[in-house]
């Protein structure tokens, strides 16, 4: 079980990736590694300058939990999914 002190959500601004969301994890210095489950997965996460992401400040508290411990990249599929569907809704 992987576990992530600071998970966040993030929208990528530039790229062919352009306005896609993704689980963003720290990576190295000015780097966010971002995962989607399917093609950027927990083993092969997309290395992406913080300049070229929007992080999502404004998460629920029931999707805060969530992302406290990420076992699988069917987790992350599961919290993009219900972050989507909140996020539809407003």
């Amino acid at each position: 079980m992987r576990t992530w002190s600071s998970e966040l959500l993030a929208v990528s601004m530039a790229g062919h990736d352009k306005g896609k969301t993704y689980l963003a994890l720290p990576g190295e210095e000015n780097y966010y590694l971002l995962c989607d489950g399917k093609t950027r997965t927990l083993e092969n996460p997309k290395k992406k300058k913080e300049k070229h992401v929007q992080v999502i400040r404004h998460l629920p508290e029931e999707l805060l939990g969530q992302m406290r411990t990420i076992c699988s990249d069917a987790d992350i599929r599961r919290i993009l999914k219900e972050y989507k569907q909140l996020h539809s809704e407003e």
